[in-house]
């Protein structure tokens, strides 16, 4: 593999220039950027998934008591087009797994796909008046202009230490990085000391008035399909099968190993569609466990299976200086 990305390192310059060059139109204003009177937040990242987008936009939803908030994405794999706004019977194949998953454990908020942002914008702003509307994974959809912007990156794949596609996982400039109110590095192995965050930040490099911040991954109780927690006892007893369909499963994995649970790993690529071969191989398993994402995606196709949760966790100096820049927009 690193030798391939060696070999492919030249179409990397070519499309860091592309990408620096497109920007560039929508920086100087010859490429059309609209804003809307609806305040519009966008998290998002600079290189390709995995960075925790879709439990930092769980973590804003859960602060939000006192305001109608709607969540807008682009809803990636999805079988539908256009504008589809999610109800309690839309397929999970109609919205894109991560929207579903939104939608499912957020009843009251809106939540709606569209792979044009601004028409999204638009209808959902017409169908449910929002007070604010999270852009899930809107970063490089240049055609919007949010009131904010909060920009993940991951410990231990900062993007500045990253390299372009093809070669490399970014897939935006890193210059645009300074378009950030907040930069948050998620998926910490533990919040770090104020040395560690010190350095971290030399690195990011934050312009006058970004703040940095940091997450860790911090793991809910394993439910089983009826919303019943599962004990520590129940997942010993014996080995069970982890079936994941997700950008970067190994903090998972860590983390069940770390309990001293046996298990073996079905990994799938990220967003993966389950054929119906995959979904009989699942069933004939007595003892599966799945993420969030993943269970969506399964929905009535798998029955009896246990999920797993993940939240971002972020120390309370963190927490406020968070809500502070969410409460301005």
């Amino acid at each position: 593999m690193e030798v391939i990305r060696k070999l492919l390192w030249p179409f990397s310059l070519v499309y860091a220039a592309a990408v620096w060059l497109r920007n560039l139109c929508y920086d100087r204003g010859w490429c059309a950027s609209e804003s809307f009177a609806t305040p519009v937040l966008c998290i998002g990242n600079l290189s390709v998934g995995g960075t925790g987008k879709t439990p930092m936009v769980e973590w804003v939803l859960r602060r939000l008591q006192a305001r109608r908030a709607a969540v807008l994405s682009r809803g990636y794999r999805r079988r539908s087009r256009g504008f589809v706004l999610a109800g309690p019977d839309t397929p999970a194949d109609d919205l894109g797994d991560e929207p579903a998953q939104i939608a499912l454990k957020f009843p009251r908020v809106i939540v709606a796909v569209d792979a044009d942002r601004r028409r999204g914008i638009r209808k959902l702003t017409r169908r449910a008046s929002p007070d604010l509307i999270i852009l899930d994974d809107g970063f490089q959809h240049r055609k919007v202009r949010p009131a904010g912007f909060i920009l993940l990156t991951c410990w231990g794949a900062l993007y500045p230490d990253q390299g372009y596609l093809p070669s490399g996982d970014l897939r935006d400039h890193k210059s645009q990085a300074r378009r950030a109110g907040i930069i948050a590095v998620t998926k910490c192995p533990e919040l770090p000391d104020p040395e560690t965050r010190a350095e971290i930040t030399r690195r990011l490099r934050p312009e006058a008035g970004q703040r940095v911040v940091f997450a860790r991954l911090d793991y809910s109780d394993v439910r089983d399909s009826a919303g019943r927690v599962v004990s520590p006892e129940q997942l010993r007893e014996k080995p069970f099968t982890l079936v994941t369909g997700i950008a970067n499963p190994e903090p998972l994995v860590r983390h069940l190993k770390e309990l001293d649970l046996v298990f073996e790993h079905m990994e799938f690529p990220d967003h993966h569609r389950f054929s119906p071969r995959e979904i009989d191989a699942l069933r004939s398993r007595k003892r599966i466990l799945t993420t969030e994402k993943d269970a969506a995606r399964l929905g009535s196709d798998l029955t009896g299976h246990w999920v797993i949760g993940v939240a971002h966790q972020f120390g309370e100096a963190d927490e406020k200086v968070l809500m502070e820049f969410i409460d301005s927009l």
